[in-house]
């Protein structure tokens, strides 16, 4: 068991190691072109729930380091999530999604009604032994009391023949009931058939309660629960899964 957790780890080490190779140009140019980012926030996350399938687990635990900034041209995404990572089955997976602005590029409003800006956008996907890539245009939307709300359209291309489409919709919406402050935020990935798998839907929303601002701090710690939902997990059809978990994330 050992040697297949070390196995397991050297592999995502590596595939984590190219994904990062690939986001230095952003971020090189982020120093080069705009000096320091015009915002950031990084987060660490831990996760507690059961219902799983594929593996199937009763209960599982996941850290999740998480990312985000924006710079002179566009702006950058990045999550790690390590699984089970005191217990057997250890797996490291990670996505990096940086986006660059047509409008700021070219010096255009791209402007409309309920949208700010038109991006280029990607995704890569790394984990044990594969690395997924995605492509498109993200629609940067301009919702009343949003914090933030994106729409990415993307070409996602895989090891599986062929491409497909994949529809990622992001939010982040806060409000509050009395005294208490809270947000409601998460993504949905819809995903066409590729290969031999199916159409698919990953969802994971959260609602989290900011602990931090009953002691003076506001936005810097969370508690709540994310619910994931997967139609077809994976691509495999008729494998749904429903599993609610508990959650903690400190902004750091």
């Amino acid at each position: 068991m050992k040697r297949s957790i070390r196995s397991t780890l050297s592999g995502s080490i590596k595939a984590v190691t190219l994904a990062a190779s690939l986001l230095l140009p952003f971020a090189a140019a982020d120093q080069a072109s705009a000096g320091a980012a015009l915002w950031q926030e990084t987060n660490l996350q831990y996760l507690w729930g059961g219902k799983f399938r594929l593996p199937e687990d009763s209960s599982r635990s996941t850290i999740t380091l998480e990312h985000a900034n924006a710079w002179k041209y566009g702006d950058n995404f990045a999550f790690f999530d390590i699984s089970n990572p005191t217990g057997q089955g250890t797996s490291i997976y990670g996505e990096l999604s940086p986006r660059l602005s047509i409008g700021k590029i070219t010096g255009t409003d791209l402007s409309a009604p309920l949208v700010k800006d038109l991006l280029l956008a990607g995704t890569l996907e790394v984990g044990e032994g594969f690395h997924n890539y995605l492509y498109g245009v993200g629609l940067s939307l301009n919702l009343p009391r949003f914090n933030f709300a994106d729409l990415n359209l993307y070409v996602r291309n895989s090891a599986l023949p062929g491409t497909t489409y994949q529809v990622t919709p992001v939010w982040q919406l806060p409000f509050s009931v009395g005294q208490a402050r809270l947000v409601f935020e998460g993504f949905t990935d819809i995903a066409g058939g590729e290969g031999d798998s199916s159409f698919n839907i990953d969802a994971q929303p959260r609602l989290l309660l900011d602990l931090g601002n009953y002691w003076g701090t506001p936005g810097s710690l969370f508690v709540g629960c994310e619910f994931m939902y997967w139609k077809n997990k994976y691509g495999v059809k008729g494998v749904d899964e429903y599993a609610p978990q508990a959650m903690v994330k400190w902004v750091m």
